[in-house]
């Protein structure tokens, strides 16, 4: 299925063209219903995020901070997409042991949770039957509709995403990023057990 995403035929849209159409789709009311996103990369590339040039500087005090004040937003965000009929459920892919980057989203994430957000983490290990040949793509699905298979450059940067129009692999991959999801651990669990401990210390700059 992951190939079949990789060979399908698509809309290529750059990174402004992406959060606009997904944006619309979105509140067309065209989808209702879970939408899934499935998170791959152990890193990205954060040039210009305040929280991610706080954590390069070491002032992990500042990067929490700066999560803590996006949470009104994030509480926003999870009441439109109820009032559209959506809900986001995230799955999030981990190797270990975690990356910096990782360390760092964790927190963000921990933030998205608390505002009403389903996110579930899943090791690594248990999605290598679906990597025989590749890493399983980054994606977003609609509404078992609508699929986006988000890019990103050599960086990791984001660079947009292909929208592919094709319920049948839509709902495939919906189906089988659900089944992934029924496996995964919750998000608080895992964050406790993996994360909270292990908060890096701030030493000043």
């Amino acid at each position: 299925m992951f190939d079949a995403i990789r060979r399908a035929q698509g809309r290529s849209l750059d990174r402004a063209a992406y959060r606009a159409d997904a944006a619309e789709l979105r509140a067309s009311g065209e989808v209702s219903g879970d939408v899934w996103k499935l998170e791959r990369s152990q890193t990205f590339y954060e040039s210009g995020d305040p929280a991610w040039e706080a954590f390069l500087a070491g002032d992990w005090d500042r990067v929490l901070a700066i999560f803590e004040d996006e949470r009104d937003d994030i509480r926003a965000e999870a009441e439109t997409y109820r009032r559209q009929g959506l809900r986001l459920r995230r799955l999030r892919v981990a190797e270990k042991p975690l990356t910096p980057y990782l360390q760092w989203e964790m927190h963000s994430h921990r933030i998205f949770v608390e505002s009403g957000f389903d996110i579930r983490v899943i090791d690594a290990d248990r999605i290598r039957r679906f990597e025989t040949r590749a890493p399983v793509p980054e994606l977003m699905v609609y509404g078992g509709r609508v699929l986006y298979e988000v890019r990103y450059d050599d960086r990791w940067a984001p660079a947009g995403a292909k929208r592919v129009d094709a319920p049948d692999l839509a709902r495939s991959a919906a189906d089988t990023i659900a089944g992934l999801y029924a496996e995964a651990e919750p998000f608080a669990d895992f964050f406790a057990r993996e994360v909270a401990a292990r908060t890096p210390v701030h030493t000043g700059s």
